[in-house]
């Protein structure tokens, strides 16, 4: 069976996890709860931890124990200079282009930092769309609800046609419940490919880059 569509990850999968994007992301976090909610650092780190395993997101925690605004809070904590830390990649830009299926960009971050982050890396018009936590209505990976709401916007109604690469491992057993092949991007395996690292997950690669290599199926 061919694939049709791409749903593609963005923090720490469409640009490499050594940045320091998303580290600098995770403090703007935690300089939000600690200016806006008066907490104290030592409450934050493990606060934030918690709400990640329970809800998915820092964001979703915020907005049920502290009726957090979530445009405030996307708005702080995407408040970053991203030319510090992440370049345009042509090379990328040019596979995304080769390969046939639709592309998306699927992420719980929101719509704006998905375009500014796509903008710096010279990739905006490898996409179709961009699945984001409001066009999902706040469900969030790995939620099942935001895979139904994500191959909704993108006109799939087969799962098992798409592919999602992330980088964050429950995401894509969440996927590979639906039907969905999975791709995790992960620094600290080995050279690609390397098929099922644990269940749920069906190909490893170190980065993007590598996605032909782990499914040669992408481009016939």
């Amino acid at each position: 069976m061919p694939y049709t569509t791409l749903f593609i990850d963005l923090d720490d999968t469409l640009y490499p996890a050594t940045t320091g994007l998303w580290p600098a992301i995770r403090d703007r976090m935690s300089e939000f709860m600690v200016e806006r909610l008066g907490l104290s650092m030592e409450e934050v780190i493990p606060l934030r931890r918690r709400y990640y395993e329970t809800y998915g997101t820092t964001l979703r925690g915020l907005q049920k124990h502290y009726q957090v605004d979530a445009d405030d809070f996307l708005a702080y904590v995407h408040d970053l200079p991203l030319e510090r830390y992440i370049q345009p990649n042509a090379d990328l830009a040019a596979l995304l282009d080769s390969l046939p299926q639709r592309k998306w960009v699927f992420t719980n971050a929101d719509d704006a930092h998905a375009r500014r982050v796509l903008n710096v890396l010279g990739l905006s018009h490898c996409f179709q769309g961009i699945a984001d936590v409001r066009a999902l209505h706040f469900y969030c990976k790995p939620e099942l609800e935001a895979y139904q709401r994500a191959l909704s916007l993108a006109g799939e109604v087969d799962p098992q046609r798409c592919v999602l690469i992330d980088d964050s491992p429950r995401n894509l057993v969440s996927a590979a419940a639906l039907g969905f092949t999975t791709v995790l991007v992960s620094i600290n395996d080995p050279d690609p490919p390397i098929g099922q690292a644990r269940p749920g997950i069906d190909h490893v690669i170190p980065s993007l880059s590598c996605l032909p290599q782990a499914l040669p199926q992408l481009r016939t």
